[in-house]
């Protein structure tokens, strides 16, 4: 009798997908000629454009629902010939690489457009042609030297702080815990926004990329809040006091984020977008020096330990160098967006687990009025600072 009442529930969970199955085997045969009305358009998109010696190098991608072949490529609106690799049919999903002799200039801009069998072009514009990185001991050093100074110098400098915070009495270390809400709020914001203009000049509407920020943000924060929770308990029965759990998920939190922005960084250095002049450096090291004051403030109430602080700034600040390594040479769009999702995420679980503290320690209440300038303080600065970058 059990057996057959389990039968009935796997049958009652698989009826429903085998109804779909037998409905989609439908409309992809018999239903073909009955749905088959308007005009089906091809789609290409042009994901990357490399210059190297005397040649420009196009990546492809057919993001249409139909097969198309690449019949003609041109350089500012003149046909230039062109290698394809593999061939020139593509695919629903898949890539070929073209390949164009020719002789183009530093810093100048370029138009390359590529037109399809039935006559359509799409095009894709380079501000300024820049040389395509290619892996050396010295460009390595080079990238990871704006990796450490975007990344760890600033987190570093700003857990200096932490001997300041340590003295503060009971209310002001809540209006510097409100106001390290601030900054991570305006962090998380930003990589939001950041994600979102890399999804639109980068990806294919394909990928629907507001909805894969928004998908990756959420899962993100449910997966770490659940972490972050776990974590939180086991400290009340360990040597991990739970002001120290908040500032390890703040470090790795931000570390997220500083991967997703040393993959934009090093991508613009690769694309010859951004000079990085003394000024950049000192606007980054100032933006992100509030990084190092946010993981610094919640263990302020626990024993200074040196080891600890450089170990949770490393974490924090590490992630921006591989970044800048992996932007700089082989550049995803993709990734990048899904990182800074995922930063983003992390950033938002970390608010909601200082809250919590913050409402513990000031008897389960947020009105107080220190805890509210903390947070709008701590916004109105990440904004001032945003500006020098």
């Amino acid at each position: 009798m059990a057996e057959f009442s389990n039968y009935k529930i796997a049958l009652s969970a698989i009826g429903p997908l085998i109804l779909l199955a037998i409905v989609i085997a439908f409309l992809m045969g018999p239903g073909t000629n009955f749905l088959e009305f308007g005009l089906v358009l091809p789609e290409i998109h042009i994901e990357q454009i490399s210059f190297v010696d005397n040649e420009i190098q196009v990546i492809v991608r057919n993001t249409g629902p139909i097969d198309v072949n690449i019949v003609v490529a041109d350089v500012n609106d003149r046909i230039q010939p062109a290698a394809i690799e593999p061939d020139n049919h593509l695919t629903k999903f898949e890539t070929a690489l073209i390949r164009i002799p020719y002789d183009w200039n530093e810093g100048q801009p370029y138009n390359i457009g590529l037109t399809i069998d039935d006559g359509t072009r799409f095009e894709k514009s380079v501000d300024a042609a820049s040389l395509k990185l290619e892996a050396n001991t010295e460009l390595i050093g080079y990238l990871g030297l704006i990796g450490f100074l975007i990344g760890i110098v600033p987190i570093m400098i700003g857990l200096l702080w932490f001997s300041f915070i340590q003295k503060l009495g009971s209310s002001k270390y809540q209006f510097f815990l409100a106001f390290t809400v601030g900054l991570l709020l305006f962090l998380a914001f930003d990589a939001i926004e950041e994600a979102s203009e890399i999804s639109q000049r980068h990806l294919s509407d394909i990928f629907n990329g507001q909805l894969l920020i928004m998908t990756v943000v959420i899962l993100s924060f449910l997966i770490l809040f659940s972490i972050g929770s776990s974590l939180v308990k086991k400290s009340q029965f360990s040597k991990i006091s739970k002001p120290l759990a908040i500032s390890l998920m703040i470090a790795v939190g931000i570390g997220f984020h500083n991967f997703g922005e040393g993959l934009a960084v090093g991508a613009a250095i690769a694309f010859g977008q951004v000079a990085l002049s003394t000024f950049l450096i000192v606007g980054f090291a100032i933006h992100n020096t509030t990084e190092g004051f946010a993981i610094a403030a919640p263990m302020a109430r626990t024993k200074a330990m040196i080891l600890r602080l450089v170990c949770l700034g490393l974490i924090a600040g590490t992630p921006a160098i591989f970044g800048t390594w992996i932007g700089g040479f082989s550049y995803s769009p993709f990734a990048t967006v899904v990182f800074l999702s995922i930063g983003a995420g992390a950033i938002f679980q970390v608010v909601v687990s200082i809250i919590q503290y913050i409402r513990e320690e000031n008897e389960n209440t947020l009105s107080n009025t220190s805890i509210i300038l903390g947070i709008g303080l701590g916004l109105i600065v990440m904004y001032l600072t945003s500006i020098l970058v």
